[in-house]
C-alpha cells in the first residue's frame, strides 16, 4: 500500500542517515587515530632517548592550585613509567604565606629573599610536610589516566638538604632563611637506583638541628648540578622566557656570544640567571615551561619544537662561525673520517677557500665539532659533520645541525640535503628522508660521485 510505501521510504532514509552517521565517525576516529599514530612514531626516538636519563622537575607553588595540577602529575608520572629518573622539587611560599596572613602574621622580605622567624617555620615545615604527603597520594592514586594503573609508582623523600643561614644582609638578620650548603647526592641515586620518584621540599637542614627556609628555584638548580642532571625543568606560570617586548624565546644557546644581546624581562634574567649556572655545572639542558598548559611537559620533550624555552650550552664551549685560524684544527678533526672514506678528502687550500662555510664548536679552546653549510638556490647542502671522538656520545651533532638549520633559515632555504656514505641512520633519526640522486639540485648533481654512490637525504625547512 501507499502507507507502507511511505512507511519504507522513511526507514530507508534514517538507515541511510545511521551508516551516513556511522561512515562519518569512522572516517573522524581514523583521521585521529592516523594523528595519534603519527605522534608516537615521531616521539619514539625521545622515548629511548630519555630512558634512564635524570630530570629535575622544579614546580612553583602556584602550580599546586592550578586546575591542570592533576594532569601535570599524571605526565611526570608517565615519565617515571618511560624509564627516566626524576626527582620533583617543589616550594610552598604561596600555602604557607596563605596560613601566616590567617593567624595575623606577615612574612616579610628583603629583596628576592624571605625573611623567616623561628615561630614562621612551623607553619613552613607543616605546609611542605602536608604537600609532600598530597604529591605522594597523588602519585599513588590509581586512576584511568596514570601509568600506575600497571604499575605502583613509590614516592620518597629525606635530609638531602645540608643548609646555612643566610645570617645578617645590610643589617638585616634573615633568621632561619637559608642557602644550600651541600646535597646528599649518593642518597638521592640511591632512591632513584630503587624505582622511587624522589620528592625534595624546599627546606634543608644543619649539622647543629636547625630546619631551614630554601629559595625553591635555588634548591632545584643545586640538586640538578650535584646530579648532572640531564634537564632541569622549572614549572611556572609564564610559558617561558621572555624578551622585554613580552615575546616567548624558543631556545637560548647559552654558548652564542649574541645571546647578551637580547633584553629579557626580569622573570625571566632571574630564571635564566639560575639555568646559566646550571649549564656551567654540568646540566646539559634546561626547560621553562608552563604548569597551566595541558600536556606542556610532554610536548616540551618529546616533540621538536616543543612548547617552551630550551636553555643549552655553556660559556666555556662555543658554537661560532669558523675562521682561517681554523684550519689547521678541523684538518685534524676530520683527516680520521676521510682516511676511512667516510669523508671526501679536503686539500688545506680548498678548505682555506670555504672555511667561510664553516661553523665549529670550541671548547677550551679545542676543536671539537665541525660542519659546513652550501647554498644551492634555494637548498643548501649539509657537509663535513665531524665530532671529536672524546665526545661523541653527547648532543655536539645535534647542536651543529640546529645551527646549521637556523642559518639556512636566516639565508631563505627551504631545504637541507646532505650526501653520505655511512650515517644515513643519524640523519633520519632527525627528520630527513632518503631522496635520489635526481632530486639534488643542478650544480650539486653534475659532481655526484657515482663511485662513492652516497646516499641523498632531504630535509624540509619549518619557518
Amino acid at each position: 500500500t501507499l502507507g507502507q510505501t511511505l512507511g519504507m521510504t522513511l526507514l530507508q532514509r534514517q538507515l541511510a542517515a545511521i551508516i551516513r552517521a556511522r561512515s562519518s565517525n569512522r572516517t573522524h576516529k581514523m583521521a585521529l587515530n592516523t594523528d595519534h599514530i603519527k605522534w608516537f612514531r615521531d616521539s619514539s626516538p625521545y622515548i629511548d632517548a630519555h630512558r634512564d636519563k635524570t630530570f629535575v622537575v622544579c614546580i612553583a607553588s602556584d602550580a599546586l592550585q592550578s586546575e591542570n595540577f592533576p594532569k601535570v602529575i599524571s605526565d611526570i608520572a608517565l615519565l617515571d613509567s618511560l624509564g627516566a629518573k626524576v626527582v620533583v622539587v617543589f616550594g610552598g611560599d604561596h600555602q604557607v604565606k596563605a596560613v601566616l596572613e590567617a593567624t595575623g602574621s606577615s612574612w616579610l622580605q628583603d629583596g628576592d629573599q624571605r625573611i623567616t622567624t623561628a615561630t614562621q617555620i612551623e607553619a613552613v615545615t607543616s605546609v611542605l610536610g602536608q604537600i609532600y604527603a598530597d604529591l605522594s597520594a597523588r602519585f599513588s592514586a590509581s586512576t584511568p589516566e596514570s601509568p600506575a594503573k600497571r604499575r605502583a609508582i613509590t614516592t620518597s623523600t629525606g635530609n638531602f638538604i645540608r643548609a646555612q643561614p643566610v645570617g645578617i644582609k645590610d643589617g638585616v638578620d634573615h633568621q632561619l632563611s637559608g642557602l644550600v650548603r651541600s646535597i646528599n647526592e649518593g642518597a638521592i641515586r640511591h632512591q632513584l637506583s630503587g624505582g622511587s620518584i624522589v620528592l625534595i621540599p624546599s627546606m634543608g637542614y644543619s649539622p647543629s638541628g636547625e630546619t631551614f627556609h630554601l629559595d625553591v628555584d635555588v634548591v632545584a638548580r643545586e640538586v640538578a648540578c650535584a646530579l648532572s642532571a640531564d634537564k632541569l625543568i622549572f614549572m611556572t606560570e609564564q610559558t617561558g622566557l621572555k624578551d622585554i617586548t613580552g615575546n616567548l624565546i624558543s631556545e637560548i644557546d647559552l654558548s652564542d656570544t649574541r645571546t647578551g644581546d637580547v633584553s629579557l624581562e626580569p622573570l625571566t634574567e632571574k630564571l635564566l640567571s639560575h639555568c646559566d649556572q646550571a649549564c656551567r655545572q654540568g646540566v646539559a639542558r634546561c626547560h621553562i615551561i608552563s604548569f597551566a598548559t595541558d600536556g606542556a611537559l610532554l610536548e616540551e620533550l618529546f616533540t621538536r619544537d616543543g612548547c617552551g624555552t630550551q636553555v643549552i650550552g655553556n660559556s666555556y664551549e662555543q658554537i661560532r662561525t669558523a675562521s682561517i685560524e681554523d684550519v689547521p684544527g678541523i684538518l685534524k678533526l676530520i683527516a680520521p673520517l676521510e682516511e676511512s672514506g667516510a669523508l671526501v678528502k679536503r686539500s688545506r687550500e680548498l678548505l682555506e677557500s670555504e672555511i667561510q662555510q664553516f661553523v665549529v664548536i670550541e671548547r677550551d679552546g679545542l676543536l671539537i665539532s665541525c660542519a659546513a653549510l652550501y647554498d644551492y638556490d634555494t637548498s643548501g647542502e649539509l657537509a663535513c659533520l665531524v665530532t671529536h671522538p672524546d665526545y661523541r656520545n653527547s648532543d655536539r651533532g645535534d647542536r651543529l645541525l640546529d645551527a646549521i638549520e637556523k642559518a639556512a633559515r636566516a639565508n631563505r632555504l627551504v631545504e637541507l640535503f646532505v650526501l653520505t656514505t655511512q650515517s644515513a641512520h643519524w640523519f633520519t633519526e632527525r627528520g630527513f628522508s632518503e631522496s635520489s640522486r635526481g632530486a639534488l639540485p643542478a650544480g650539486k648533481k653534475e659532481f655526484y660521485n657515482d663511485q662513492r654512490s652516497s646516499t641523498v637525504l632531504r630535509k624540509a625547512l619549518r619557518d
